[in-house]
C-alpha cells in the first residue's frame, strides 16, 4: 500500500506554508479549508477518484505525508441514510456527533470531525452522489471546528457537484 501510495501521489498547490486551492479535483477558496488544515510546505494527494467512471473511491489530502483530510466519493442507485453512515462502526464514513444541517439545498450533516452530503446525480453507476469528509487530526470531542466544517462543506459539495455535471 505504501509503495502504491508513493507511486500515485500527485502534487497539490505547493507553497511555503500555504493551503491548497484545489482539493481532490475541486477548486475551493483556501480561506474555507484553512481552519481545517494546518499550513504546510508539502501537500500531496492520493486520489483514486475517476469522475468519468463514477466508481466509489477515496481521495486523501496529505500534509508532510500525514493524512490531513479524507474524502470519499460515492455513487449509488438509491439515496443513503446519512445518519446511518455517520454512526457506522467502520471508518469509511464515520462522523462524530452528527447533526443534519438546516437551510441547505442538499441533504447534509456535519459533525465534530467531518461531514456527509448527498444529492441526486445521474451517472453510469447510480442516481445519487454522496461525499464524505473526514478530518482525522481533529479530536472526536473537539467542538471548535464544527462551524468551519459546515462552511467548508456548504461550499465544497456544490462545487464538486458542478464538476461532476450534476
Amino acid at each position: 500500500m505504501i509503495a502504491t501510495l508513493a507511486a500515485t501521489v500527485a502534487s497539490c498547490s505547493p507553497g511555503s506554508g500555504r493551503i491548497p486551492g484545489t482539493i481532490c479535483g475541486t477548486r475551493v477558496d483556501p480561506s474555507l479549508s484553512r481552519p481545517l488544515l494546518a499550513p504546510s510546505n508539502e501537500w500531496s494527494e492520493y486520489n483514486r477518484v475517476v469522475r468519468a467512471e463514477a466508481i466509489t473511491a477515496p481521495c486523501l489530502v496529505l500534509a508532510q505525508h500525514q493524512v490531513a483530510m479524507r474524502l470519499r466519493f460515492s455513487w449509488d442507485d438509491s439515496a443513503a441514510d446519512l445518519m446511518h453512515l455517520a454512526n457506522d462502526t467502520g471508518d469509511i464514513s464515520r462522523v462524530s456527533s452528527p447533526r443534519y444541517l438546516a437551510e441547505n439545498p442538499h441533504e447534509m450533516l456535519g459533525g465534530t470531525d467531518g461531514a456527509i452530503s448527498q444529492a441526486p446525480c445521474k451517472s453510469r453507476t447510480g442516481n445519487y452522489f454522496t461525499l464524505t469528509l473526514q478530518l482525522p487530526q481533529i479530536k472526536l470531542t473537539d467542538q471548535t471546528h464544527r462551524d468551519d466544517i459546515e462552511k467548508f462543506m456548504r461550499a465544497y459539495f456544490p462545487a464538486t457537484l458542478k464538476s461532476l455535471g450534476c
